[in-house]
């Protein structure tokens, strides 16, 4: 175990090591290639020290203790992504209450949940009180009924044994409270048997009146029950945890299973402060979570209990010691691993996508809010030292599988966030100045080159029709006959490009032929998140936290989905494309109304040459010519909308 402090002496960060010489060196051997927050935290240390212990489940009590204790600024830190509302139970007063709490738990409050919603607990609180009577005011309302001894609406009304009056004593009411968090615990069975015998007993007895109110009872129970879902059998007690993840922020999400059933959820949100690969930060993450729960009591519920199955979606770090330190907190064997098959991979498919529509509420909030917009465009701003903040960012990507099928995308974003209908795609045909098949920087310098050569044709266009309009032809300034702005009418401020050095001097290279010197350009490489400049030696590093690397991400991420899918959809009519692309004189319009005509390409392959002659548009000449290659080739797989696809293709600005 080591620890690094600063000048001050403040611990700033804990580690361990099997091999401490290794891990030490690995800090400084390399300067450069570190992590931006790592290259921070060295950067901060003054001093080292360390700890010898004995195996590895002593090394993870021993680091989570520190990181406890210390609270290390550079050590990853995961938060709840919300306050989760729980059902409490204040077992530490004369006369317990049950409430809705959020917040940091106390000692000797029993805790049930966590639960999605507030209305949640209280639908389920108002009906067990028909059965569990037990005290739900707050302090005040409770003196209130003391001094003047009335009970509240809830003694009137038989949903409180009124405590505060006499009607119940002390002990008699935490009995009850006890039995309240039995059945909240798991324990229904012994209630529910037990209230069935008494409603037949009143039966037998012809109290029908009293044999009614117990049958309301039982309803009420099993009602309270059919909330929590039912997903295992009844004996499981486990925790389910899946993480998504990004190279920027990691989300988690935790579901309870007690007795079979879900009784609660919980989710949270970190900033990855390195490039710690999932079961680093899911071993991270389980030492949080289970590492406040020394002396954990499930009568107090106090800490996270460890139950008796811990299923993840990523195997942690050194499994085996976290297995045995999980156990030595639990008191007894825990079984962590990976579920396979059955019910609880299904139910950790479950969770896992819920990790992952967590980050991307995460994501999409963080980008919603225009303050922290803003603040990123500042941030471009300063980092590429541009005259102005970069409102309108434009990012550009390739995609290809070995040089086959090779097309870009360009994405747009404006304050911050995406403008879809700006997005537009390109079908990359060419090939590089050398003559070899076209390559990521050739293809990008294309692309730019393309996509800007459209917008001085389209701004030319527009001065010609100003200057019209400037005689006097349009009066009204922009009359009914001028054309609207074309697809590439915009410049933007800022032009990214997914990629490093070479491609970010393809674009500028591009931009310089043109003559268009206001568009500043750079690239995002994908390895280290460096931001290059053209002509630069050296990359921009944008803190791993800033918000300003944010976006840029989300940009080149956006490109780089759109690109992969344009490239998924143009391989694949690849591979199940007909035979009639390769036909001379057929062109997109007439391969759709064969298409349309036959259904598919192998009905078309056994028409006769009449029946392709009747459809509009097609010859006996023509017909004869697509019979014949049909004929003398396969039949062709069946593709549907091919020209479809053709005229559906926006790459709005593609040179013939």
């Amino acid at each position: 175990m080591y620890r690094f402090r600063d000048a001050s002496g403040h611990v700033i960060y804990v580690g361990k090591a099997k091999n401490l010489r290794s891990r030490l060196s690995s800090y400084f051997r390399d300067f450069a290639g570190l992590h931006p927050r790592t290259q921070q935290m060295v950067s901060t240390a003054a001093d080292v020290d360390w700890t010898i212990v004995g195996n590895e489940v002593e090394a993870l009590q021993l680091e989570y203790s520190w990181i406890k204790q210390y609270d290390p600024r550079f050590n990853v830190r995961y938060r709840d992504d919300k306050s989760y509302p729980y059902l409490a139970v204040t077992l530490n007063e004369e006369v317990p209450r049950v409430q809705v709490m959020r917040g940091a738990k106390r000692k000797g409050v029993r805790y049930f949940g966590p639960y999605s919603h507030a209305w949640a607990i209280r639908e389920t609180v108002d009906l067990l009180l028909r059965v569990f009577p037990v005290r739900t005011c707050s302090p005040g309302v409770f003196r209130g009924a003391r001094n003047s001894g009335r009970p509240c609406l809830l003694g009137y009304i038989d949903k409180c044994v009124a405590p505060c009056v006499g009607r119940a004593s002390p002990e008699e009411h935490r009995r009850l409270v006890e039995d309240f968090c039995s059945f909240l615990a798991g324990d229904t069975g012994r209630f529910l048997r037990d209230l069935e015998e008494r409603m037949k007993q009143a039966a037998q007895e012809m109290e029908y009146e009293r044999a009614a109110r117990v049958r309301d009872d039982i309803a009420a129970l099993r009602a309270a029950l059919e909330k929590q879902a039912v997903v295992l059998p009844d004996s499981t007690d486990c925790d389910v945890i899946a993480m998504a993840d990004d190279p920027l922020e990691a989300a988690v999400q935790i579901f309870h299973v007690r007795g079979g059933r879900i009784r609660g959820r919980r989710g949270y949100v970190v900033d990855k402060v390195s490039d710690d690969p999932p079961a680093e930060l899911m071993a991270t993450f389980l030492g949080q979570l289970y590492g406040s729960t020394e002396g954990a009591d499930e009568s107090t519920g106090t800490g996270t209990a460890v139950p008796r199955e811990v299923l993840v979606s990523h195997e942690p770090a050194d499994p085996e010691a976290m297995a045995a330190w999980l156990s030595q907190h639990r008191g007894s064997t825990v079984d962590l691993r990976v579920p396979r098959r059955g019910d609880k991979k299904s139910l950790m498919e479950t969770v896992d996508k819920n990790a992952r529509e967590a980050l991307a509420r995460h994501k999409t909030h963080r980008a919603g809010d225009l303050s922290t917009r803003g603040r990123a465009l500042n941030e471009i701003q300063e980092a590429l030292d541009l005259p102005e903040a970069p409102l309108r960012i434009e990012c550009f990507d390739v995609s290809n599988l070995q040089g086959e099928h090779v097309v870009a995308s360009m994405v747009v974003f404006e304050d911050g966030l995406a403008r879809k209908s700006e997005y537009r795609r390109f079908s990359v045909r060419g090939s590089g100045q050398d003559g070899r098949q076209q390559h990521d920087v050739a293809a990008m310098y294309e692309v730019v080159r393309r996509r800007f050569r459209r917008y001085l044709e389209e701004s030319s266009k527009s001065g010609e029709v100003a200057r019209m309009g400037g005689t006097g032809e349009h009066t009204d300034g922009r009359g009914d006959d001028q054309p609207s702005p074309g697809k590439f009418a915009y410049p933007p401020n800022l032009v990214v490009v997914d990629g490093a050095r070479p491609q970010a001097e393809a674009a500028r290279r591009a931009l310089d032929e043109l003559g268009i010197e206001d568009v500043a350009v750079c690239g995002l490489a994908k390895r280290l998140e460096e931001v290059w400049l053209p002509g630069e030696e050296d990359p921009v590093i944008l803190p791993r936290t800033s918000e300003g690397l944010y976006l840029l991400q989300r940009v080149r991420d956006e490109a780089h989905r759109f690109a992969i899918r344009y490239h998924r959809q143009k391989r694949a009519k690849a591979l199940t494309g007909s035979s009639l692309d390769e036909l001379p004189g057929l062109g997109p319009a007439r391969r759709s109304a064969l298409i349309k005509e036959f259904g598919s390409v192998r009905r078309l392959a056994s028409a006769t040459a009449e029946e392709i002659a009747a459809v509009p548009g097609i010859g006996p000449k023509l017909a004869e010519a697509v019979h014949a290659h049909l004929s003398g080739g396969p039949a062709g797989a069946g593709g549907s909308g091919d020209g479809a696809t053709q005229r559906h293709t926006t790459d709005g600005g593609g040179d013939a």
